[in-house]
């Protein structure tokens, strides 16, 4: 028996009968002997090497598996707290509402999942009653991560509740006119219900563990008492199979998060067939939680295969179970009760002696519905042990059919996903089997109809004097609006008057306009730094013993460069989420943050700096979700560009994060050529996201590791910058009648265009304006915005086009990205419109090198400038091989 409900351990509770007690006796005495006589090292190797030879001469789980039985038997189980003939009647109507959704919107086309709440509606109501805390107590509660394809019965429970409506249902999948409900949990389209979206399968896993592990450190650091929050991740057991599903397990139980509970609804199906045909998934998941330090509880079996467990005498039983494979389980689910009896019970002496006294139905009882994760008292065990574990969080393997009480032509079929409707004569069957009062007038018709007990009826009073003990509705997003000072002028005047003689990387300014902003007394505590391992490279140490890198431990060693003075300093109450080489891990942490604001009503301001195209490129799934939960912070793209990182090559060298990042509607993007440019946008992102009228959008600022000197921010340039365009520096002294060319550029090529047009200057006689554009993807959207406009009347002209309204000559715009960036604002450039880019893959070579490659030097700009002003009959084409043969292009 476990010392205490939810602590337990491999074989601890063997619920094999002991034939033998005095042999078992023997054989604990001998070991206890060695350990007395040569130590428990010895006694530890003995036992392994037994456990061995065990493995070649009998049947046994490995040791880090359990046999395939619930880890709570029965006699175990805590008292059941609820009502369960109410609750029974509760997830009856939530059963069917859900069902007769999802049916009516499949006859306009729409699709819908049925299957996956019907397996795991016993899994949802047993938390929403007894254990889900609302937020109308702390302001946080928990934090619910729910199954998208069981969005269903969440909508149907939230139309029991009185929080939906009817139309509201009737308008599932239909969003367009604004009033409906989306197709899954999408924060972004239904705010006050969704808190985090959870449909690309792997990133619910993954987002809870670093959700539940940003709860500590928002207690840690004094922000807020988090310790009454407790993170569930509903989970499928072929969600599993994704790689960010399990990626962060070792960090869960490292950081001992007790405050996590995973539910992984274990129905051996995913979307085309069994989650393991051949195998068994809930042993695979056992043994991989087990390895990873979790503390795992398996609710496999409803209370009707107690009686037939307990006369398994020899263990025949349990062998037989574990060595089934899942597929033929799911078969077994469909079959006769003669077929069960014949290929499961048939192949063993001991099992056709047991199955003699089980009745037809009592076999089809135990094989087609009596599973654990369909028994409340089952599921409230499972939880209770969970809740109740101290040291590491808790993984629950909760057995279910996938379909059940759809009918025999739902339930574990493996079509069942792609099924979207059920027949009026399936809808009497359901009607009956769950004994729901809905007479056979209502289901005449050829639409089902929603039903409703009424807002006064024992159902509805029970459900909501649950939640109201519990804190509130759940699941719910609530957002306080609770703005942070805007810090002074003094940080950003740093940047703003220039570097003087000095060199610095527009990544080193960012990194001392951060440190300023971190000193500010009012908001200084708020920021968030997360790095996945390379602070360092970002001139980040200096953040180190100041700010201190994040540990749950503290520091429980003596670091190596302690007598140093930017020394490794790990603290409990640290700043910096110093994560490792994981940018998904990252990229979570940052989601926990970007939206602490909604989830635990502190508003945290994170910025989250990763290396070239391992942020986009690797994360953009889930920057896309980042968007759907509204969070906000700053996203850092360091030692950005194809060319600015010398020798790193193909993989490393970015030139296209700018056009993924364009995708992202709530990524506002900026390319920044100069540290002023940096201070303005930061600051004008504070704003933005903090202030009053607090948006939900997140910054994508791309900065890079090559140093120049800062020049000091010219008058009047705020506007222009924040825009994404504005004349940097006008042609210089030139004939009255020289040829004239706009150069267009962005982030470290606004250096290439300034070299570019003192040569067209000094060598061809040609005039060029320099222009910086930090951000090609905000004129493009302000622009695309003024066509909208002007389609409803309203005479609106892009930024853009009145930017560049009478500047001579042809435009050619260069970037170190590829050309398509820059090529987003192309439509609305009135003259005629030349881009220059990386377009490819990068390269191992000097920076130099590197753009002569890509056709991005000064020298390639200025024949590209002499191309495009020969076009128009400006210069002799002549000119232009003659500048392509003394450059050596």
């Amino acid at each position: 028996m476990p010392d205490a409900v939810g602590q337990t351990r491999p074989g601890q509770l063997d619920q094999i009968p002991d034939l033998d007690p005095e042999e078992t006796a023997e054989w604990r005495e001998s070991l206890a002997a060695v350990t007395k006589a040569a130590g428990p090292h010895r006694a530890a190797y003995l036992m392994r090497r037994t456990l061995e030879s065990a493995e070649g001469q009998a049947s046994m789980p490995s040791p880090l598996e359990t046999d395939y039985i619930n880890t709570i038997p029965t006699a175990a189980e805590p008292a059941y707290p609820g009502d369960e003939a109410m609750e029974a009647r509760i997830t009856a109507w939530n059963r069917w509402n859900a069902a007769a959704m999802v049916t009516r919107g499949s006859k306009l086309g729409l699709g819908g999942h049925i299957a996956t709440f019907a397996s795991a509606a016993w899994l949802y109501e047993t938390g929403f009653q007894h254990f889900f805390r609302g937020k109308e107590g702390d302001g946080s509660g928990d934090q619910l991560y729910l199954q998208g394809h069981a969005s269903p019965g969440i909508y149907a429970r939230a139309f029991l509740e009185g929080r939906l409506t009817e139309a509201h249902l009737d308008h599932f999948r239909q969003e367009a006119g604004g009033q409906g409900l989306p197709s899954y949990p999408h924060p972004r389209r239904l705010p006050w219900l969704w808190e985090f979206p959870t449909v690309s399968m792997g990133l619910g896993p993954l987002s809870a563990i670093y959700q539940a592990r940003f709860n500590r450190y928002l207690e840690h650091r004094g922000i807020k008492d988090t310790s009454g929050s407790h993170v569930w991740a509903f989970l499928g057991d072929g969600e599993m199979d994704e790689p960010e599903s399990t990626a962060a397990l070792a960090l869960a139980a490292r950081e001992e998060l007790d405050n996590l509970t995973f539910v992984i609804n274990c129905n051996l199906q995913r979307l085309d067939g069994p989650v393991r045909p051949n195998f068994k998934i809930v042993q695979e998941l056992e043994a991989q939680f087990r390895a990873a330090g979790w503390n795992v509880v398996k609710a496999l079996w409803g209370q009707a295969w107690d009686e037939v467990i307990a006369k398994d005498t020899d263990g025949a039983l349990l062998r037989r179970l574990r060595l089934t494979p899942d597929a033929q389980f799911q078969t077994y689910a469909t079959r006769d009760a003669a077929y069960i009896r014949d290929h499961f019970f048939g192949a063993d002496a001991s099992l056709r002696t047991l199955a003699t006294g089980l009745t037809d139905a009592k076999l089809l009882e135990l094989f087609q519905s009596s599973r654990a994760g369909h028994e409340p008292r089952k599921v409230y065990a499972a939880y209770a042990a969970a809740m109740a574990h101290k040291g590491a969080p808790t993984v629950i393997l909760a057995q279910t059919v996938k379909g059940w009480t759809l009918g025999s032509h739902f339930e574990s079929r493996n079509a069942n996903h792609q099924m979207k409707k059920l027949t009026g004569e399936q809808f009497r069957a359901m009607r009956d089997l769950l004994e729901l009062p809905i007479p056979d007038s209502a289901l005449a018709g050829d639409t089902v109809p929603y039903w409703h007990p009424g807002p006064d009826s024992p159902e509805v009073r029970y459900l909501r004097e649950r939640r109201a003990a519990l804190g509130g509705p759940a699941p719910a997003r609530t957002v306080v609006p609770k703005p942070l000072p805007q810090p002074g002028d003094k940080p950003f005047q740093a940047l703003q008057k220039g570097s003087g003689g000095q060199e610095i990387a527009t990544t080193m300014a960012f990194v001392r306009l951060v440190k300023d902003l971190m000193r500010e007394k009012e908001t200084g505590r708020r920021w968030v730094p997360v790095v996945p391992d390379e602070a360092r490279t970002f001139g980040m140490e200096s953040l180190f013993p100041s700010a201190g890198l994040y540990s749950p431990k503290g520091q429980t060693y003596d670091p190596v460069d302690r007598d140093q003075l930017l020394y490794y300093k790990e603290a409990k109450d640290g700043q910096i989420l110093n994560e490792g080489i994981t940018e998904a891990g990252s990229l979570a942490d940052f989601t926990a943050a970007a939206t602490s604001y909604a989830t635990h009503g502190e508003p945290m301001i994170p910025f989250y700096i990763f290396y070239s195209m391992f942020g986009f490129q690797r994360t953009a799934d889930q920057f896309w979700a980042l968007a759907d939960q509204l969070g906000r912070g700053f996203v850092i793209g360091a030692t950005a560009g194809r060319t600015t990182m010398t020798g790193e090559g193909l993989q490393h060298a970015d030139g296209h994060s700018h056009l993924l990042a364009s995708t992202n509607p709530a990524a506002i993007s900026y390319d920044p050529a100069f540290a002023y440019e940096v201070a303005v946008i930061v600051r004008e992102g504070l704003r933005r996201m903090y202030g009053p009228d607090a948006e939900d959008v997140f910054y994508y600022l791309t900065v890079y590791n090559e140093p120049k000197v800062q020049p000091a921010m010219p008058a009047g340039v705020e506007e222009g910058i924040l825009k994404g365009l504005y004349r940097y520096q006008a042609a210089q002294a030139a004939a009255p009648d020289a040829p004239r060319i706009q150069l267009l550029a962005s982030g470290t090529a606004i250096h290439w265009v300034l070299d570019a047009q003192r040569i067209l200057a000094e060598e061809w006689g040609v005039a060029a304006d320099v222009w910086s554009a930090p951000s090609w993807t905000e004129l493009r959207r302000e622009a695309m915005e003024c066509d909208a406009a002007r389609l409803h009347g309203e005479d609106r002209t892009p930024y853009v086009t009145r930017a560049l309204a009478g500047a001579p000559g042809p435009v050619l715009a260069v970037s170190d990205w590829m050309r398509a960036v820059p090529d987003q604002i192309a439509p609305w450039v009135e003259q005629d419109w030349t881009s220059l880019g990386t377009d490819g893959f990068g390269l191992s070579d000097t920076r130099d090198a590197a753009r002569r490659h890509f056709g991005v030097d000064p020298q390639s700009v200025v024949v590209h400038a002499l191309a495009a002003l020969a076009r128009r009959g400006e210069v002799k084409p002549q000119t232009v091989k003659e500048a392509a043969t003394r450059y050596g292009l």
